[in-house]
């Protein structure tokens, strides 16, 4: 008798896309009566303590799965009333006409959310749901990270729940498995199967949470400009929520020529500015966190969203949409639509590959593929063209502090802000995607870095609060990060490599990139024996995996955490 612990439906990760699936596989469960069992593996100590994003969403999908959401008590932090675009130099602010920018940026209506917040609300939904479906055995494991996955005669049956698999005990079987991960483990299975002709490209959101002392709730400001003025792809935003509560984060791409970026300390000269300072006086932080996102969009999709066993859905398949500013509804929507392909897939008691098959073409059939093909060179124009970021962009910001944007727009040929001179007449067609270059392929991010960079000078705001400025080591304590005696999550495969990375670096006056990168003071330089090594302080880790992306010789590998250990971003 086997002792195999099995599933008909395994889904690692307590994503949105993951807990959207089930949900609507409970449905169709429901009406037919027959009998299913589902578990799910969350790393995290409760569904959402993992989970980060800015948020504001367009509910279309979230209204589809559940019609009265908002008399359920679906957690909203704001309706946003009022959305802005603003171009920053360094002490003034240029909000751009609505007229003048483009409409995916317009986010009226939209919900702002706390997605650590929304994912817990969903997974309760899903338990409550589970009373209805006799028929199903919903079991919803916290503290449980998917380590490795398991493959036999070609075909993905499982995954182990230990670091260090040695019984039966240590594996949870599917007859199909659904990966929603931001790449932990679903990499394997790109890697196993071959799946990706073209890498995906990151960036890091890092984000706080701050009280203030008064409302700001609804408006919602997404900014170009300082302090991203080096030529690197990324931005800021600031959400207004209820209860005087207040969103500040940046997205900054990985892609960066500058190998000392520093994430977190770039958001503390964002919140320099003066048009921040004045919303923080007197306000306190609460929350700090930093994750990934994945940015390519529809080159680096993989070439089948589905594998013998598996599917791959949501952040595991990089659905996110740049342009729009949009990956919680392009999640959600792969769980849906995942929901049926497999629950079919279960009552043929067929899970390869030509039974999954459906789950891909139905969502290219979706907005989903449909958009992300229509803005498909969008990072690319900015990565063909850099005097976009590095020239056109400073130049902008400085009239905005000088004179005005309409000064900066003229000198660099710019004649509105959609169009440009001629170069930029070829970038703004790629970004709207009015020419067709055929497929392109992106270099790996940490291939971008140039070690002998000069960051550019550029103006710095004349005063600030400086209660509001928090360093990285103080800044993880806000991050509420509790790990498990005898943690060791981050692999480095060759510590010699790492001594020579050092040394490398520091001829140029730099430090290495993961010291350097991480968003909370994890990586560090000891001296042991007169020599300088890499060491890391893990308790520190919030596990945004920004170390392993800028790594220049592919040399750290984060793996997931076990026992719910890492950071608690419930809030954020």
């Amino acid at each position: 008798m086997s002792d195999r612990i099995e599933y008909d439906l395994l889904l690692v990760g307590g994503s949105p896309s993951n807990l959207t699936l089930a949900y609507r596989f409970l449905e169709l469960a429901k009406d037919s009566g027959r009998e299913f069992s589902i578990a799910i593996l969350e790393k995290g100590k409760e569904f959402g303590t993992h989970v980060m994003s800015g948020a504001v969403s367009n509910p279309h999908v979230l209204e589809k799965v559940w019609p009265n959401y908002k008399d359920m008590g679906f957690p909203i932090e704001a309706t946003c009333t009022e959305s802005n675009f603003s171009v920053l130099g360094a002490t003034k602010k240029w909000d751009v006409p609505h007229k003048l920018y483009p409409k995916s940026l317009d986010k009226t209506g939209f919900h702002v959310l706390s997605l650590s917040m929304v994912t817990m609300w969903m997974a309760r939904q899903l338990q409550e749901k589970a009373k209805e479906v006799p028929n199903v055995t919903l079991d919803l494991f916290t503290g449980f990270a998917a380590h490795q996955v398991v493959f036999e005669d070609g075909k993905v049956v499982g995954v182990s729940v230990a670091e260090h698999a040695k019984s039966d005990e240590d594996y949870v079987y599917g007859k199909v498995t659904a990966f929603g991960d931001k790449g932990f483990i679903s990499s394997q299975v790109i890697d196993k199967y071959k799946l990706r002709d073209t890498p995906q490209i990151w960036s890091v959101g890092v984000k706080e949470v701050w009280q203030l002392t008064s409302s700001q709730e609804g408006k919602v400001w997404h900014t170009l400009g300082f302090p991203l003025l080096d030529g690197t792809f990324g931005g800021g935003f600031v959400y207004g929520m209820k209860d005087n509560k207040l969103t500040i984060g940046m997205v900054i791409s990985l892609d960066s020529q500058d190998p000392n970026m520093n994430p977190q300390q770039k958001l503390q000269e964002y919140k320099k500015h003066p048009f921040i300072q004045e919303m923080l006086k007197d306000a306190k932080l609460l929350k700090y966190g930093a994750a990934l996102l994945p940015e390519g969009g529809y080159y680096s999709l993989p070439k089948k969203f589905y594998v013998p066993g598996a599917i791959l859905l949501g952040d595991a398949l990089g659905v996110l949409d740049v342009k729009n500013l949009a990956g919680i509804d392009r999640s959600m929507e792969c769980g849906y639509v995942g929901a049926k392909v497999l629950f079919d897939a279960l009552v043929k008691g067929d899970t390869s590959d030509s039974a999954l098959a459906p789950y891909q073409k139905q969502l290219e059939d979706s907005f989903v593929v449909k958009e992300s093909y229509k803005n498909r060179y969008f990072r690319w124009a900015f990565i063909e063209n850099p005097k976009l970021l590095g020239t056109y962009l400073p130049d902008i910001c400085r009239s905005i502090d000088k004179t005005n944007p309409w000064v900066g727009m003229l000198k660099v040929g710019f004649k509105s802000p959609l169009g440009a001179s001629k170069d930029g007449i070829r970038s703004l067609s790629l970004i709207e995607g009015k020419i067709d270059i055929g497929p392109i392929k992106y270099k790996d991010d940490y291939k971008h870095q140039v070690p002998a960079w000069v960051e550019p000078k550029y103006d710095e705001p004349p005063t600030w609060d400086k209660a509001t400025i928090y360093s990285r080591a103080d800044a993880v304590f806000y991050a509420s990060t509790k790990y498990h005696e005898g943690n060791n999550h981050i692999d480095e495969f060759n510590a010699n490599t790492c001594v020579q990375c050092i040394s490398f670096h520091e001829g140029y006056g730099k430090t290495t990139p993961c010291v350097a990168d991480c968003t909370a003071e994890v990586h560090r330089i000891d001296i042991i024996d007169d020599v300088r090594k890499h060491g890391m302080s893990l308790e520190n880790c919030i596990h945004c995996r920004t170390c392993e992306i800028v790594c220049p010789h592919v040399n750290l590998k984060v793996r997931p955490t076990s026992q719910g250990s890492g950071p608690d971003f419930m809030g954020l």
